[in-house]
């Protein structure tokens, strides 16, 4: 049986969409390994796990550089590459988007709203924006990071690219910075056995159940699914803990998914008094509340 470490050869394995057949409900995806060839297939769910960002007014768009922005406003604009590599040391540990656009992308215009909108709310993600074309210092900044199509986002953390996507829709961009920046949420953050078994031991008694969303850090259905994750930790909260684990984060994460049999992801373990009661595997929203809801003892009929 193929173990996900065949998942984790560099380059990032690639996520390449199969044409879906006229009667089917779910998408086929292919993981490809550079490194061993496989082919990996899993299915992926429903896309749009939330509707898109209302976007307050107030919120100039990329190309009026000269705009005074808005007085809640927190995207730093960034005019060389000095700047850029600034911010990116001054956040630390935190998680920064850069945005790369230009004056005269009609895409780069209508989404930046929306990253505005999220700078207003992520009180621990730096925002940045860069305008390719504002000058000859901001042109080498985009050769230099390698930048061929706007609006693109980049994704630091440490100074250290972690991800990055080309034209994006406004929930994909939230997913991304909900997945890639959440520090401070409900969601117990575990990167490694102990870890997890220090969970499982303060949960051993009391009842409540486990769900450990265990993913990888460039899996496009991982990062689709956790904004769900993120909202039932919060309404839940009273009955079931949360936790997530990246494989891909170290040694120790890698080998607690290979001792577990974790195969495809987004797998989902359901733990309850010490033990693994069930497990589901895939990214649709409604499943996964159902599977939650049948683990924590509710009755719940397909």
């Amino acid at each position: 049986m193929a173990t996900v470490a065949n998942f984790l050869a560099k380059p990032i394995a690639t996520v390449v969409p199969r044409p879906s057949s006229a009667v089917a409900s779910t998408s086929s995806f292919i993981f490809f390994n550079y490194k061993t060839n496989s082919l990996f297939r899993r299915e992926n769910l429903p896309k749009r796990l939330f509707s898109a960002v209302k976007v307050k007014a107030g919120a100039a768009s990329p190309g009026k550089v000269g705009t005074p922005p808005a007085k809640d406003e927190k995207v730093q604009k960034i005019h060389s590459g000095e700047e850029f590599d600034e911010a990116l040391k001054n956040a630390k540990s935190k998680l920064v988007v850069a945005e790369f656009a230009t004056s005269k992308s009609d895409q780069s215009n209508k989404i930046y709203p929306f990253m505005v909108e999220l700078s207003r709310t992520c009180n621990d993600v730096v925002f940045l924006l860069v305008m390719g074309d504002e000058s000859d210092k901001t042109r080498e900044l985009c050769r230099r990071e390698k930048i061929e199509k706007v609006p693109h986002f980049s994704f630091y953390k440490s100074m250290e690219k972690i991800h990055e996507e080309e034209g994006i829709e406004p929930d994909q961009l939230m997913g991304d910075v909900l997945y890639y920046g959440d520090n401070h949420s409900a969601v117990v953050q575990l990167h490694g056995r102990a870890d997890v078994e220090k969970l499982i031991d303060e949960n051993r008694t009391g009842g409540k159940l486990i769900v450990l969303d265990v993913g990888l850090k460039h899996c496009g259905p991982c990062v689709k699914v956790y904004p769900t994750v993120l909202k039932l930790s919060r309404s839940m909260s009273e009955t079931v803990v949360f936790a997530r684990m990246n494989g891909d984060e170290n040694d120790s994460c890698m080998e607690f998914l290979k001792d577990m049999n974790v195969i495809e992801v987004p797998t989902f373990l359901f733990i309850r008094d010490g033990d693994i009661c069930g497990r589901y595997v895939g990214s649709g929203k409604g499943e996964l509340i159902g599977e939650i809801l049948r683990y924590s003892g509710v009755r719940v009929t397909y």
